[in-house]
């Protein structure tokens, strides 16, 4: 199958680190203007005569410029805007501190409570979004991501020809990623252990579940050290699905400490305690630079608070 042509550049400039949306026209479309398209697709969302008042007042781009209420449908054309903005978010109190900074990736070191890239309620308040405004990088792009509740080592690229490259290392299992955890210490639980099984995320479900099938999820895990009805657990994925770790730690009979969903699924109002966060952490990342050889390893500077201080992380 031919693959399709690269959107061109977006004539629409970022606002706050955030990406215009880029509309691609399907190319078996029978509509007979771009704004019947957009009314269909995004109408029910936007409200009511809301796509005309951005239409009129030429939030609608095209290549060539605003795009007109009476613009012909063009299959395979391209469209832009920015997403209104949403009641202000609240400001994720900790930095996003960089590991390494060159040429052509950005290594940061991501806090807690902070997403990766912009999804869902979390546009501006993400590592991305603040990489690009305060090193003045807007190309700036994620290699992978780690989830919102996860701290840790997080792989950026800053030149736009390099992204495929190291992309691919997450995509072949090149980069090799280790995670630290603290859970509660179980001596039954023979470890270390190698956890495999067939895991699935269903879109608008927030927890993740193992299904019978061939499995599609692997990590290892092995104690580390324990102490005081604790322990300091290594992980080491091979595969990279979502909530993967905290599946394989609550199948275990160890869930993470701080994790709102696993066991069980806390009430929304009490999941987002910043001063007990999921004691899960990307600790180091290890590749080979598809560029020119060099082996590289960044390690996070980040702890575990509940290792650190277990009577006043529990409070």
């Amino acid at each position: 199958m031919a693959r399709r042509p690269p959107a061109p550049v977006s004539p629409l400039p970022q606002r706050d680190g955030i990406d215009p949306v880029h509309v691609r026209l399907p190319l078996d479309g029978a509509w007979p203007t771009v704004r019947a398209y957009l009314e269909e697709r995004y109408g029910t969302a936007a409200g009511p005569g809301r796509i005309a008042v951005m239409l009129d007042a030429g939030e609608f781009v095209g290549p060539d410029g605003p795009v007109t209420a009476g613009e012909p449908y063009r299959p395979g054309g391209h469209v832009w805007f920015h997403r209104e903005p949403g009641p202000p978010e609240p400001v994720v109190p900790f930095p996003v501190e960089v590991l390494y900074r060159d040429e052509r990736i950005v290594v940061a070191d991501k806090p807690h409570y902070l997403a990766t890239t912009p999804r869902g309620r979390h546009a501006t308040e993400t590592a991305l979004a603040r990489l690009r405004r305060d090193l003045d990088l807007p190309r700036l792009s994620p290699a992978h991501r780690l989830d919102r509740l996860t701290a840790g080592v997080v792989l950026f690229v800053a030149d736009p020809a390099r992204r495929g490259a190291y992309q691919g290392l997450f995509e072949r299992r090149e980069a090799v990623k280790t995670y630290e955890a603290i859970a509660a210490h179980d001596p039954a639980v023979t470890l270390p252990t190698t956890v495999r099984n067939r895991l699935v995320k269903d879109h608008g479900r927030l927890d993740a579940y193992e299904v019978p099938g061939e499995p599609n999820a692997e990590s290892r895990v092995e104690l580390l050290e324990a102490r005081d009805g604790l322990g300091r657990y290594r992980l080491a994925p091979r595969t990279g699905r979502t909530h993967q770790l905290r599946v394989h730690m609550n199948g275990l009979g160890l869930p993470i400490l701080g994790d709102p969903i696993y066991p069980a699924l806390l009430p929304e109002q009490n999941s987002e305690d910043y001063r007990r966060p999921l004691q899960l952490l990307a600790r180091s990342l290890e590749f080979t630079d598809p560029v020119d050889g060099t082996p590289r390893r960044f390690v996070s500077g980040r702890v575990l608070a509940a290792w650190v201080d277990p009577v006043g992380w529990r409070g």
